[in-house]
């Protein structure tokens, strides 16, 4: 019997466990669990969430409630493992866990049964884009990886390969439920308002996200944003020996020995460490000074796993980014379309505004396409931004008229497809046409890679009929 399989045996055998939710984490729970010969019921308050015939077909032997959520299956658990999106606090859930319960998500089952070096990332913004960046350049340096968390596979369909890290995506919700991480590294990367409509205030959010550095040995904070610095419950920590064995940084300035920065050497931009000058801006593909921080975040975690740093830099220019963020569309009418359809909230949309800008000259125009379902965000701060950088703003769905007030050019659209054609009709070479919505997409599409290919075949059929 393998280490993993001990545990597996001490931990779930003779448990009663109920996995809430069957989506694509709930259903990689069932699977892992019944390959293992371990009994669980699986409850879904949606009325069709999976195919049922199919369910039985493959786990005939599990039993299923959907519809609602079930009291007496959930009192009857001494074992709850709930997907992320699940709210726990909810009173139909909450009020029927026992209290000889424990509630947890599949990443902390995960790493309950299984050791592996782990580099996390949490953060509002920026956070698949920097956990595919350090996937990528581990690949490069020859380690085998495992993406997970909330991006890539379901963990446990990986627990029984063999693998160097398990780099994590990980969201406030699975933060709520994962306690026995004990990471390599890990980072907040930044905090804005995002899921306040579930966390209620953004002192709440920003606490569940600094769990993150309870559960690890290296903290990478970011020095543009105080709310990533590591806190205790009385005071900012300030020295190695509270917990933590080491405390890396990275920022848009100049960085100290040791810590990552940016500094302007010759008329450009370049990525340092300490004193040592790693590469220029403009040679990496990702624009803006979100992105550089990005890169940054991404160095930073990889050399507190040991990684050389000149060996991770060689490597940044062959990683192109991903769909959707900050994504140039292909076009030959002179103008930049850029798809930020993942900005699903205030501080992306900030970061792509802010981080574009300085790319015009003056003479050129950024426009912004905006709105969606804002999930309870506080929109104001996106105002000065607006204001200072946006020249014409066209917004929509449900939440549009709230970024509307905040500025005067501003044009409300029914579609996508019209804000396209407006823009393209208003705009000249040079122009820079955005959509970063700040908002999830829910309210009229199926998710952000719909409104964001709904946008790209609308700049590919504006230019074919011109």
């Amino acid at each position: 019997m393998t280490e993993l399989q001990k545990r597996i045996t001490a931990q779930l055998k003779n448990k009663r466990i109920v996995v809430l939710g069957a989506g694509l984490t709930g259903l990689s729970c069932v699977q892992f669990l019944h390959g293992q010969n371990i009994p669980c019921a699986v409850n879904d308050s949606r009325e069709n969430a999976i195919d049922l015939v199919e369910f039985k077909q493959l786990y005939s032997d599990v039993h299923l409630i959907t519809g609602h959520w079930d009291k007496a299956l959930i009192a009857s658990a001494e074992l709850l493992i709930v997907s992320p999106g699940i709210d726990t606090s909810a009173a139909e859930i909450a009020n029927n866990i026992s209290n000889h319960c424990s509630v947890i998500g599949d990443v902390e089952l995960y790493c309950q049964l299984k050791e592996l070096p782990i580099l996390a990332v949490t953060g509002s913004n920026g956070k698949s884009t920097v956990v595919s960046l350090l996937d990528h350049i581990a690949n490069k340096l020859g380690y085998k990886t495992q993406l997970g968390g909330n991006i890539g596979t379901p963990v446990l369909e990986s627990i029984t390969q063999e693998n160097d890290y398990l780099i994590l995506e990980l969201s406030s919700f699975q933060l709520e439920t994962l306690t026995s991480m004990k990471a390599v590294a890990a980072t907040v990367l930044n905090i804005s308002d995002d899921h306040l409509d579930r966390h209620k205030t953004i002192e709440n959010y920003s606490a569940i996200k600094q769990r993150i550095y309870e559960q690890c040995l290296n903290a990478v904070v970011n020095r543009d944003d105080a709310a990533t610095i590591v806190k205790t419950k009385n005071k900012t920590k300030t020295n190695t020996k509270d917990n933590l064995t080491n405390t890396v940084s990275f920022g848009s300035d100049n960085p100290e020995i040791g810590h990552f920065g940016l500094k302007e050497i010759a008329g450009q931009q370049h990525l340092m460490f300490g004193e040592q000058r790693l590469v220029a801006l403009n040679k990496l593909p990702l624009a803006g000074l979100h992105n550089a921080l990005n890169y940054l975040a991404a160095l930073a975690l990889g050399y507190c796993a040991g990684w050389s740093v000149a060996d991770m830099v060689a490597h940044l220019a062959s990683f192109v980014g991903l769909p959707h963020r900050c994504q140039r569309i292909a076009s030959d009418d002179g103008l930049s379309w850029i798809n930020d359809s993942k900005a699903t909230n205030v501080g992306a949309t900030l970061a792509a505004i802010n981080g574009l800008s300085g790319t015009l000259s003056n003479n050129n125009k950024l426009m912004l396409i905006a709105g969606g379902e804002g999930k309870g965000a506080d929109f104001t701060p996106l105002k000065t931004a607006l204001v200072q950088h946006v020249n014409h703003l066209y917004t929509l769905g449900k939440d549009g008229d709230k970024i509307a007030s905040l500025m005067e050019n501003t044009t409300s659209i029914s579609s996508i497809k019209e804000a396209v054609i407006q823009a393209k009709s208003n705009a000249k070479t040079g122009d820079i046409i955005l959509l970063s919505p700040a908002c999830a997409s829910f309210d009229m599409f199926k998710n952000y890679q719909e409104r964001g290919q709904v946008f790209i075949d609308a700049v590919h059929s504006v230019q074919e009929a011109s």
